[in-house]
């Protein structure tokens, strides 16, 4: 998948701009508040997902503007498309001239893989982001898996405030088999997806974290389930949950939660055996974000066969040269797009194209 033209008008300090980008690597670099990032953010609109910078539809749109308007060509599944996006009252896209009735119509029509810093959270940050970053991986590829985790969320909730009202009408205990029967359902279900994604990642994301570290550093992941349950099948894992849910009552009922099920699981994320959010450097969780998200990427390519377009932001920061050279021309096959401020990066690029943007405006290409 390769984008041809992005065209971008009022789209935050971007007031009109038009880039063909080449189909290798892609370096936008600047000093800060330029425009680079917005840039990326107006390529992953595309996808139908909301900004990774977490912004409302209204301040996407430049001040002296009504509306935000962004058309993307790009050739994907054989064949040449375009995507346009009007910001105004919410978002309107268009596919190939055809009105699209919501952003969740066009998902999974272009394809990208956001990289920015606040991603490092996967690595520095708690379990909850790693299982977010699992689910909303497996929820592009799958949608059904959303269903479920809904689903299963709904159940979980329904226990808890059961084991609230148990101390004060203990008839209700008797009630608890229902829910238990919907967690044990649904989370069997999370547990095996999650875990065939994780070894899926785990092949491509150990690869390319190889190459980033030219080969000096041993990069693992692996499933961690924070509650022993036993089984590597469906129903295997059915049986356990519903085991462990009904031994663990007790105790749920003093605290009144769920003690045990999939949304209390990690992600384990090991550099040369020790754990990267408590030993590794600055460089190396930064290189193990990377790893994970160019991972994704893969897993996506080797799922549809189409390859995601990688977006990454302030990705040279905290790298050495050599983590730096493996970015900039050991990506192959892949559409890139980089930002960064330092203009030597530019230097050291081998194939591609850089355009340097000032006050929203490309001044070289």
């Amino acid at each position: 998948m390769n984008i041809t033209k992005l065209e971008v008008v009022s789209f935050r300090n971007i007031k009109e701009e038009i880039i063909e980008p080449c189909e290798g690597v892609n370096i936008i670099y600047g000093d800060n508040a330029q425009g680079k990032t917005n840039m990326l953010e107006s390529i992953w609109l595309f996808t139908g997902c909301r900004s990774f910078r977490a912004a409302k539809d209204s301040e996407l749109i430049n001040f002296n503007a009504a509306k935000a308007k962004l058309s993307l060509d790009f050739f994907g599944y054989d064949r040449e498309q375009n995507l346009s996006l009007e910001i105004e009252k919410g978002r309107k896209f268009t596919l190939n001239g055809v009105k699209q009735p919501s952003a969740s119509k066009i998902m999974g029509e272009f394809l990208a893989v956001i990289f920015s810093p606040v991603h490092l959270s996967l690595v520095k940050e708690g379990p909850y982001e790693r299982r977010k970053f699992l689910d909303t991986a497996i929820s592009q590829l799958k949608p059904k898996y959303a269903v479920t985790l809904l689903q299963f969320n709904k159940a979980v909730s329904q226990r808890n405030m059961l084991l609230k009202d148990i101390a004060f009408h203990s008839k209700l205990y008797d009630t608890l088999d229902v829910w238990e029967e919907r967690i044990a359902f649904y989370a069997s279900e999370i547990i095996r997806q999650r875990i065939g994604y994780v070894n899926k990642l785990s092949q491509f994301a150990s690869e390319i974290y190889s190459g980033i570290s030219n080969g000096k550093e041993k990069f693992e992941i692996s499933y961690a389930r924070q509650s022993p349950v036993a089984g590597d099948n469906r129903q295997e894992i059915y049986e356990s949950l519903k085991s462990l849910l009904f031994a663990s009552r007790k105790n749920d009922i003093l605290t009144g939660s769920t003690s045990i099920g999939p949304h209390r699981d990690d992600l384990s994320i090991k550099i040369d055996g020790l754990a990267a959010r408590s030993f590794g450097s600055q460089g190396q969780q930064r290189s193990a974000a990377l790893a994970l998200k160019l991972g994704e990427s893969a897993v996506i390519k080797d799922f549809s066969s189409q390859q995601a377009v990688a977006l990454l932001d302030d990705v040279m920061s905290e790298l050495d040269v050599s983590r730096q050279n493996y970015i900039l021309n050991h990506i192959k096959d892949w559409q890139v797009f980089i930002t960064c401020c330092d203009p030597n990066s530019v230097d050291n690029l081998k194939y591609g194209k850089a355009f340097e943007m000032k006050n929203g405006k490309i001044i070289n290409r």
